[in-house]
Parts: C-alpha cells; structure tokens; sequence
C-alpha cells in the first residue's frame, strides 16, 4: 500500500505565515527593541552630520582687520557661514585652548592664552568643502611683519594656489614646513608660516 502524502500543502500554511521572516511586533516594540531602533537612528544621523560638515582650517593671524583686508580684498574670499558644530565649542574638544604660548601674542609681557569661542573670528570658503577660519592670536615676526600662522600644510598650500592665481608678489622662504612671504596693496609684508606639531 502506497499513501500519497502532499508536503507542498502541508509546508505552505507555515511558509505563509506573517511572522515566518517578519519578528513579532511584540519583540519589536519591547523596550529592547525601541533601544536598538533609537542607537540606530541616531547612529545614521550621527554620520549625516559627520559627513555633511565642512573642514575646516584655522589660521592665526597677528591683527585681524589687517588679516580681513588681504582675504577678501586680495584672495577675494567669500564669507562663510559659521557650521554648526563650531557653536558646541568644537575647538575647545580639539584642544584648540592649550596653544602653545610661543605663537599667543604678548599682553603685558607674559603670555597669556584667551579662551576661544567656536564661532569668533573670520570665516571664509576656501573650497566648496573647505572653510578657512581666522583668528587674533599670532605674535608679530620679525621686523614687525603680519604674520599667519597655520598648524595645517594643506591649508597654507591652498592659500600660497590663490596667492599665486591672483599674481601677487611672493616669495617662499622654506618648503618643509611652508614658510613665504607675500605683500599686500598696502605693501605690508605677511609672513605665512605653518607650524609642525
């Protein structure tokens, strides 16, 4: 005696079933669950934000408004809004506060570092990416020169291109690390100057 035994009708009731591939709503929305889905969710706009965010260099200069004058008179860099997460004292977390008192101008003799808010200073687009970021705090160098001190080889790199694109006078003293010279319309002499870590 043969028995015919149909399995395709027998495995389509638990192969149909909604909770064969899907887990149970219950386990979904336990506690548990709502964790895993909030760590998620701000893990994927935690990386949006990362990501979408611009770099940013910051140069030092020695006197601001001297430092305006040449960025967006001579360079013709447009401003630039303030990112966002330079309202959060992101420097501060980047150890921007504990400068070396060498390159911190002189008050009354002593150096003394000022603590820095994220959002003071000049911004400026250097690239559609790339945001350049001074602030007051360099020394003057010799002969009382202007000088632009940068911790960032890229950033005085790109600055010496637009230099060299709006055919000003510069000279380069040193390759590694970058040092040159460059004169503005006032024929002040700035001193651009990266320094190592």
């Amino acid at each position: 005696m043969i028995l015919s035994v149909d399995t395709i009708s027998l495995l389509l009731p638990s192969i149909l079933a909604p909770g064969a591939f899907i887990p149970s709503l219950d386990s979904l929305f336990s506690t548990q669950g709502i964790m895993v889905m909030l760590l998620a969710a701000y893990a994927v706009a935690m990386w949006m934000f990362l990501t979408s965010a611009p770099k940013v260099y910051t140069m030092m200069v020695s006197d601001l408004e001297v430092a305006r004058q040449f960025y967006e008179g001579l360079l013709e860099l447009s401003a630039a809004e303030v990112p966002l997460h330079y309202y959060y004292n992101y420097e501060q977390t980047l150890g921007a506060t504990g400068i070396d008192p060498l390159y911190m101008s002189a008050g009354t003799g002593t150096a003394s570092a000022t603590q820095l808010q994220g959002t003071e200073g000049l911004w400026y687009q250097l690239k559609k990416d790339t945001q350049l970021h001074v602030i007051s705090g360099a020394s003057y160098g010799q002969k009382n020169r202007h000088r632009h001190v940068c911790f960032d080889h890229d950033c005085l790199e790109q600055v010496l291109m637009r230099v060299q694109m709006r055919r000003l006078k510069y000279k380069v003293r040193e390759q590694k690390p970058l040092n040159f010279l460059v004169k503005d319309v006032e024929g002040r002499v700035i001193e651009m100057a990266e320094v190592s870590n």
